[in-house]
């Protein structure tokens, strides 16, 4: 058993936050009943929905020695109205990246809630812990979706575990229990996952999404510069070949989702179009190292993978 903060957790994985709809009650709950965290994502969804999504995670996990938190990404327009909101349906801590807020750890303190800032830097993981974040998520530039870093979280992790006390999970790479095992060793005490979650029956994006990442080879995954402001890693896809060549399909309408947005494109919109299985328009986020992923199992399953490699540690 692991204690961080007010937190127990019998396995320190965390299941990536993935928006739109990628992470939601059930996987989570699926993470948390197996005694990991399950995070849902809470970007770009309706606080009341977010409410919703919290108490069936929570509801399903049962007694189980997990907890169940929410993601929400700096960048969104209402990112701390869903703070709030996430902690008040019941939500166990709160992961966040995709930008820096200082905001956050007065959030924090003030409602005694644990803060897991992403970070790829020792600046940001200093100023994290000098703020009061009870840990920090180190994300390397091989992970899915908004990058902070160009470097690979094996470049990075052990630099930023030697320049703070608090706990770290690696994130970046983390495909197979050996990817775990090599994060361990850098210092980490434990690890977030995303793509490996999205491959599992529990997550609820559409079969054509998981069809994508078992299937993707190596070299598929590429960086495009996400509306956001921000690089991203996502699967060659014919959206992501009329982004590069620039042909892509302007914003019909907008619903200011994100407090800055170049409007290149509609992330939320093709976000959606991908979890739905639309393979023209969809983009679909993935860590780099997807292509060793050849099977869609269940969150059980993954755990029975990994559980292991933390045992005796």
């Amino acid at each position: 058993m692991m204690k961080i903060g007010n937190l127990e957790i019998e396995v320190p994985i965390i299941q990536g936050g993935m928006a739109i709809r990628a992470s939601m009650s059930r996987l989570a709950g699926a993470v948390a009943r197996e005694g990991g965290i399950g995070l849902i994502a809470g970007s770009a969804i309706g606080i009341e929905e977010l409410k919703s999504e919290i108490i069936k995670a929570k509801e399903y996990m049962g007694e189980r020695a997990g907890a169940i938190g929410v993601n929400v990404m700096v960048a969104v327009s209402n990112f701390e109205e869903a703070v709030n909101a996430s902690i008040d349906a019941g939500a166990e801590l709160i992961v966040c990246g995709a930008g820096f807020s200082k905001g956050i750890f007065k959030i924090g303190k003030e409602r005694n809630i644990p803060i897991f800032p992403i970070v790829s830097s020792v600046k940001g993981a200093k100023l994290s812990e000098r703020l009061g974040a009870t840990a920090i998520v180190v994300e390397g530039g091989n992970a899915g979706g908004h990058l902070g870093t160009d470097l690979d979280s094996w470049d990075i992790v052990k630099d930023i575990v030697e320049a703070v006390k608090i706990p770290v999970f690696g994130a970046g790479g983390v495909i197979e229990p050996e990817d775990a095992k090599r994060m361990l060793d850098l210092g980490a005490v434990g690890v977030q996952m995303g793509t490996r979650f999205v491959a599992t029956t529990e997550c609820e994006v559409s079969d054509e999404f998981k069809e994508m990442y078992v299937n993707a080879k190596k070299g598929e995954v590429i960086e495009i510069a996400s509306c956001a402001g921000l690089p991203a890693n996502a699967i060659v896809s014919p959206f992501v070949d009329r982004l590069k060549a620039g042909t892509q399909e302007k914003p019909t309408k907008c619903v200011q989702c994100l407090k800055k947005c170049d409007y290149s494109f509609c992330v939320n919109e093709k976000l959606v179009a991908g979890h739905e299985g639309d393979l023209e328009n969809g983009v679909y986020f993935a860590g780099k190292d997807v292509w060793k992923i050849k099977d869609i199992i269940s969150v059980k399953e993954v755990f029975e993978r990994f559980r292991p490699v933390f045992e005796g540690r």
